[in-house]
């Protein structure tokens, strides 16, 4: 690689951001190109300035992160991704590296961690928290969570999953269709579906299961 590594920081803390930015430009083959504080921001600066990495949030507000990052991945394909999270869930795990992470590292890391992280996804390689690192299990199709029963989420789609993250953030069924860019009807029989599989019969009672499972990160 020529040059600095190039970042964009997407964070909705403005706190957090700076002093990311602030420690990772001590390191003189890092440079922050761009900054947001939501997914959707994030993924149009991604498409605009191309970094090389880009050191995302998974609770932020909007566009929930794992979709802003399949459009990144679409849309800038060399630019990879590493997640850094106060969360981790294995729900949010698992989200992660089925959107094409290269990382997935917790804001209980050492600063020196996350830059470590950065080079080492930079030169092609992942990184993990040693908390994430010890649910996984490396296979010849990669890296995946640990092999585990099936739980009631794994029946659903990916559209599925992404509206029951949206109710569990308690938007309302026109705020999920605006973000999702689709119509109230679409929404209404994702919800409808979401019930049907996982045997909940109000919608109350659906936003409370997906906050149970740790999907109502805002």
């Amino acid at each position: 690689m020529s040059g600095p590594i190039s970042i964009l920081l997407a964070d909705d803390h403005l706190l957090v951001r700076e002093a990311l930015k602030s420690r990772i430009e001590q390191e003189p083959d890092m440079l922050v190109v761009a900054m947001a504080d939501n997914a959707d921001q994030a993924a149009s600066e991604a498409i605009r300035v191309h970094p090389d990495i880009v050191l995302m949030d998974i609770s932020m507000p909007g566009l929930i992160p794992f979709e802003a990052v399949k459009i990144i991945r679409i849309h800038s394909p060399d630019t990879k991704v590493v997640y850094l999270s106060a969360l981790c869930h294995d729900r949010c795990i698992e989200e992660a590296l089925s959107s094409g992470a290269s990382g997935y590292l917790t804001k209980g890391d050492t600063p020196q961690s996350v830059i470590r992280g950065i080079r080492t996804v930079a030169a092609g390689g992942v990184c993990f928290s040693p908390d994430v690192q010890s649910r996984l299990a490396v296979g010849p199709e990669g890296t995946a969570m640990a092999s585990k029963g099936p739980t009631r989420t794994s029946t659903l789609s990916r559209r599925e999953m992404e509206v029951l993250q949206y109710l569990a953030r308690g938007m309302s069924k026109k705020e999920i269709a605006h973000t999702m860019h689709i119509s109230v009807k679409t929404v209404e029989r994702h919800a409808d579906r979401l019930m049907a599989k996982l045997d909940i019969h109000d919608r109350v009672e659906l936003a409370r299961f997906a906050i149970r499972e740790g999907l109502a990160a805002p």
